[in-house]
């Protein structure tokens, strides 16, 4: 018959451990809409959502199909949909969720960036 079961703690001196954050994490209407924009476009392999000087606050953000993967690019996959970011805004998109919402005016992707410093009346463009 074997005794029980026994276990050893060590601290850890030699590494200091780092918490991760996501890059961008979907919400489940972000994810159906984007399996919804996909099924059309079999030739893509996801969207890219990227950001560019623009606005009156500086930046804003991009989405575009994506055909391929350039080096740098980061990819999120999640619950079967990819997303990749461009290198440019891997960064100011840390920790970010993205979110898809319909009303009577609009439909659109939402953005909730926690490292955004600024917005401008309109809410399309940022700062960091």
């Amino acid at each position: 018959m074997a005794g029980p079961l026994s276990a050893t703690v060590r601290a850890a001196t030699r590494r200091r451990l780092i918490p991760q954050r996501v890059a961008l994490v979907l919400t489940q209407a972000a994810v159906k809409k984007v399996q919804t924009i996909m099924d059309g476009r079999p030739d893509m392999i996801g969207l890219k959502v990227g950001v560019r000087t623009r606005g009156c606050n500086g930046l804003s953000y991009t989405i575009e199909y994506a055909k391929e993967k350039h080096k740098q690019d980061e990819v999120v996959v999640q619950d079967g949909v990819t997303v990749l970011i461009d290198k440019k805004a891997q960064l100011t998109l840390l920790g970010t969720e993205m979110d898809y919402q319909e009303s009577k005016l609009a439909s659109e992707f939402v953005f909730y960036n926690p490292n955004i410093k600024g917005t401008c009346g309109c809410g399309e463009s940022f700062s960091v």
